[in-house]
């Protein structure tokens, strides 16, 4: 089990990274203590900022050979608590921050290889000054970064074209727990040499290693985009469009947003310079996306006629299609600005969860009717990568209800929630990871053949447990 650092080891630790690369000061250290969402407030004696793998593999052989808890920590967006100290300030934190190198952009490869310091923004335009295309894009892409995404596998809003991050990485630079540096850094489309080691690491939430690097995939930049705000009057129809899309365009769909009634009007409400540009109240709103790496392609045309035979069908009620790139950024900044919103309107409850995508009508429908029976005081703003089955369930507190007995709800109400997700044969975390917050559920409900694996090969990379403590897998 880890243990405090003496001052001995800090001193080694401080030493490790040199001046101007650490924190100890109460100020200095608070914004490394509480993750994104408040849930978790914890302690540290020290955060340690290094600039290099080597710096990085000293730092955790000293804490390996201390016993002493590594927390790494990247642009602090986690849902989960996933890159937060606990309260025993017996843990550092290791901050991947400084690293921010771009290494290579090989364009002929279609690959880059990026530090795990970089924003995910900063990669992004990386990839466009190669005159290519990095696909994940996230609400927090200005803030979030390369190595946190990796860690927690995230996902966005082009999941349904491009994958999740474990799709679009080809090699990985870890550090390990004792100090070991696996250099992984292939840039290979096929590789059939062994286990496929970074398979490990990628959603592990830095429990088995500190990536400090990682080659990722790239794609031709889109030449032609089409983008449509559709209202649609149920989920089922929603999937009734997504089918008639993806026949007529195939996997030129990138895509396809859910949007409640609610969302959108808290959203016209709340964030300034948002509006709902359909002229009818739908009871649910589509954000749809087509592009495509061919100028010629003709997407406005294609997208035009495929909403207008749903239209024939009564499949949608109405649609607008973007005529400009303003009008483009326009919908977008719509649906981007929910979780704004949510925030700027009061408390809620979330819920990141996934189902098989034909199940989506089923969790809308059933999981509403337990909302309405376990927490009155909150309305359903379901919504998300409709695309994927991935969906953000979350319950918003109702104006001038107690938000003492609306908070209270949410154990009951999450149980209950993720009763019904595993019943549909979904998971209770989409795209946020397990971190803290879910590690409890996470071991009562994986298969245990599962669990005794991940726990095998925890104990196998990081045997005195000195990896992101409390996190993912519950110690037992």
């Amino acid at each position: 089990m880890p243990r405090p650092p003496d001052p001995k080891t800090l001193g080694e630790l401080k030493a490790a990274v040199g001046a101007g690369s650490w924190l100890d000061s109460p100020d200095s250290v608070e914004p490394y203590l509480s993750d994104f969402r408040r849930l978790y407030h914890g302690a540290t004696p020290l955060v340690l900022l290094p600039r290099s793998v080597a710096e990085v593999a000293q730092i955790l052989r000293i804490c390996n050979r201390e016993e002493v808890g590594v927390v790494p920590h990247g642009g602090n967006t986690s849902y989960c608590g996933g890159a937060t100290p606990d309260e025993t300030g017996s843990q550092i934190v290791l901050c991947l921050r400084q690293l921010h190198r771009v290494r290579q952009t090989d364009a002929a490869n279609y690959s880059m290889v990026i530090e795990a310091g970089c924003t995910l923004a900063e990669a992004q335009a990386a990839a466009r000054e190669a005159d290519r295309l990095f696909p994940l894009s996230l609400g927090s892409e200005g803030t979030a970064q390369i190595g946190g995404n990796l860690s927690t596998n995230a996902g966005g809003t082009a999941v349904l074209r491009y994958g999740m991050m474990r799709d679009l990485v080809l090699g990985l630079e870890v550090v390990l727990a004792d100090g070991r540096v696996l250099n992984g850094l292939k840039s290979l489309r096929k590789d059939n040499t062994g286990y496929d080691l970074k398979s490990l690491f990628v959603g592990a939430e830095g429990t088995l290693g500190v990536i400090t690097a990682a080659c990722l995939k790239l794609f031709p930049l889109p030449a032609d985009t089409a983008t449509a705000l559709v209202g649609i009057d149920s989920p089922q129809r929603a999937l009734d469009l997504l089918a008639r899309l993806r026949t007529a365009a195939g996997d030129q769909v990138t895509s396809f947003e859910l949007m409640p009634r609610l969302a959108v009007e808290l959203t016209v409400q709340h964030v300034p310079g948002v509006a709902n540009p359909l002229d009818q109240n739908s009871p649910w709103y589509l954000l749809i996306e087509l592009s495509s790496p061919n100028p010629h392609q003709d997407l406005l045309t294609l997208l035009t006629a495929t909403l207008e035979a749903a239209a024939e069908r009564n499949t949608i009620v109405d649609a607008m299609l973007a005529t400009s790139i303003a009008q483009a950024h326009a919908m977008w900044k719509l649906r981007e600005s929910v979780p704004e919103a949510q925030r700027r309107h009061g408390a809620s409850l979330k819920h990141d969860v996934s189902v098989p995508v034909s199940a989506i009508p089923v969790l809308i429908e059933e999981g509403s009717a337990l909302v309405h029976r376990l927490a009155p005081e909150g309305d359903v703003i379901a919504y998300g990568h409709a695309g994927d089955g991935n969906l953000h369930f979350n319950v918003g507190q109702k104006p001038d209800t107690d938000i003492k007995s609306f908070m209270a709800r949410g154990p009951v109400l999450e149980l209950a929630v993720f009763d019904l997700v595993e019943s549909l044969g979904g998971s209770i975390s989409a795209e946020h990871g397990i971190g803290r917050l879910k590690a409890a559920e996470f071991a009562r409900r994986a298969d245990p053949a599962e669990l005794d694996v991940m726990r095998d090969l925890k104990r196998a990379l990081d045997p005195k447990g000195i990896m992101n403590p409390g996190k993912v897998l519950c110690e037992r």
